[in-house]
């Protein structure tokens, strides 16, 4: 592990980077960025860099995992072998496979499913560059890629994390935070239906600590969001141009 830094927050309060402990890193969304997918999006997350795109709805191939009664939803997250400092394989590693889980169960209750039997779809997720969060920002960008893809959803699904640092409950860890730091938490939510569909924790935190962690990743969440709905508007509006003119 390299080496710890000798605090994470200084005594203005402000971490490395310069942030206050509420206040997110700068995010960047752009949807409809691929002409070959069906929907699409483009994330950056302070210094992560991530591609979404989505295909379908589709057959099922191979057809003994399709289900009479829904779709399936289907998710690879990889990350580029240049995403990080020391080249990583670009074999999929263990924690992909897991992540590539968590994201399609944190994207699946938005969904109607429903409206699909016997089809899928294919959620693919590329980390370009990664810098802590990044099952979040992929979880952000995978929904905005469903969406463009037109398939009926209840709600966007939008991530954050919080997590402890220097003994105080922080918004949005980085790498260094994330490596150095006692916690982290984080929340896929539906703003609309003030639901959560992903909660995790890497850590250890006290009661009011873990509940003042999961506030602040929601409150994360909310500012997010409007992020989200206005980068679908920009693309939509963009749409409306074209075709007008």
């Amino acid at each position: 592990m390299s080496e710890k830094p000798e605090k994470l927050i200084d005594k203005k309060g402000l971490r490395l980077d310069g942030r206050k402990i509420d206040e997110l890193r700068p995010v960047k969304i752009e949807v409809g960025v691929l002409s070959n997918a069906d929907g699409s999006a483009y994330i950056e997350h302070g210094k992560n860099k991530i591609l979404a795109a989505v295909f379908g709805p589709r057959e099922m191939h191979p057809k003994h995992l399709s289900l009479p009664d829904r779709m399936v939803l289907r998710c690879r997250y990889h990350m580029a072998p240049f995403s990080v400092q020391e080249r990583k394989s670009p074999a999929p590693s263990r924690r992909e496979v897991e992540l590539s889980k968590v994201i399609r169960e944190a994207l699946e209750p938005a969904v109607f499913v429903e409206y699909y039997p016997r089809s899928g779809i294919d959620i693919f997720v590329e980390v370009l560059q990664a810098d802590g969060g990044t099952r979040c920002a992929s979880i952000t960008a995978a929904a905005l890629a469903i969406a463009d893809a037109g398939i009926p959803m209840r709600d966007l699904v939008v991530a954050c994390a919080a997590g402890k640092i220097d003994d105080k409950v922080v918004l949005d860890l980085m790498d260094t935070e994330d490596k150095v730091g006692v916690a982290d938490v984080p929340v896929a939510f539906m703003p609309n239906l003030n639901a959560v569909t992903l909660l995790q924790m890497d850590g250890i935190l006290t009661p009011d600590e873990f509940e003042s962690a999961v506030n602040l990743a929601i409150e994360g969440c909310k500012k997010i969001y409007a992020l989200q709905k206005e980068a679908l508007k920009t693309k939509y509006m963009n749409t409306k141009e074209e075709v007008e003119e």
